[in-house]
């Protein structure tokens, strides 16, 4: 089979479609036959080498990929809710890469993909689906009539972590440039900020949530702190990086009565998978995609998606459906 791995970090250019072999599940695992990956920060950030978490865990030859959409091909022996046939979407094992036309992975991280979606845009939705639900559903515990800014809600984590605050019944605040500002309402939201010219924290306040989704990797401090103005007593601020906010934001929370929580921590993929698979279809979410390119295009993809001025998702078509 073919997948796309690199050998070497760097630019786009280190990706290569090469011949490997094809994975064999275990007991426990499932074979997909995939037919789209998404393209997320996580795969330019590994394709680099990796930040300090990552480093020591990446080995090269390696492939890329988190998330990705397909039709199950075999099953293992201790495997009870899919079968051969099912179109599930989900994500790998760990670094396993989803740029690849099979992969094995563990039957929990797949579930069954919206019926009233097609592969790619299925494909655009598990990881960052996961970081959505986990931390708007999950960690943030949304509630009809309760009010919820989110940081950066034009991207691939914020445009849904939007529309699942507004299927919860709250009132919705995003934060985008003027660009989005439409696209924002067409998804649901209730006011939208530009925060190329206002300053959120002048115009909002007593929010019972403030989500950030801002589409970088660092650690922006200074967003954080700025935010603890607008949230109101006892209110929740969820973070979607990998690094935990300072000891001065937490104190300044607590100060309030409110808390901070992490999106991503102890995730159910298949219920969480489920879950939304079940708005998409009951029409109360829907996939939003920037461009699908072809997998030989990956290189062109990931300049994309390094820009950082992506609506949505970026969709790797792997294969044609059948």
């Amino acid at each position: 089979m073919k997948a796309i791995i690199i050998e070497a970090f760097g630019d786009p250019e280190v990706m290569k479609i090469a011949e490997v072999e094809r994975p064999v599940p275990a007991a426990d695992e499932i074979l997909v036959k995939i037919y789209a990956a998404s393209v997320n920060p996580a795969d330019y950030i590994i394709r680099r080498g990796g930040n300090e978490g990552l480093k020591p865990l990446l080995k090269l030859p390696m492939g890329l990929g988190i998330d990705g959409a397909g039709m199950v091909e075999a099953v293992g022996g201790e495997v009870t809710r899919f079968k051969k046939g099912d179109r599930v979407y989900g994500v790998p094992n760990y670094l396993d890469g989803s740029y690849t036309e099979y992969l094995a992975a563990k039957s929990n991280q797949f579930a069954r993909m919206p019926q009233t979606l097609n592969f790619n845009e299925a494909a655009s939705l598990p990881a960052c689906a996961r970081m959505a639900w986990n931390g708007m559903v999950e960690k943030a515990k949304v509630r009809p009539g309760q009010r919820v800014l989110v940081h950066g809600a034009a991207g691939g984590i914020g445009n849904l972590a939007l529309q699942f605050a507004k299927a919860c019944g709250a009132y919705v605040i995003g934060t985008a440039s003027a660009y989005n500002a439409d696209f924002l309402r067409e998804l649901g939201a209730d006011e939208v900020i530009d925060y190329n010219t206002r300053k959120f924290e002048a115009v909002v306040s007593d929010m019972d949530v403030v989500f950030n989704a801002t589409p970088t990797t660092s650690v922006d401090e200074a967003l954080r702190l700025r935010s603890v103005p607008v949230i109101k007593e006892g209110g929740i601020f969820v973070c979607t990086h990998g690094v935990w906010p300072s000891e001065e934001f937490k104190s300044l929370l607590a100060a309030k009565n409110a808390t901070v929580a992490m999106a991503g921590v102890d995730i159910d993929h298949y219920k969480c998978l489920t879950e939304v698979a079940r708005l998409v279809d009951a029409g109360k979410v829907k996939p939003v995609i920037s461009r699908i390119y072809p997998w030989e295009q990956a290189a062109m993809a990931h300049r994309d998606i390094e820009s950082k001025h992506v609506r949505g998702k970026i969709v790797l078509e792997i294969r044609k459906a059948d």
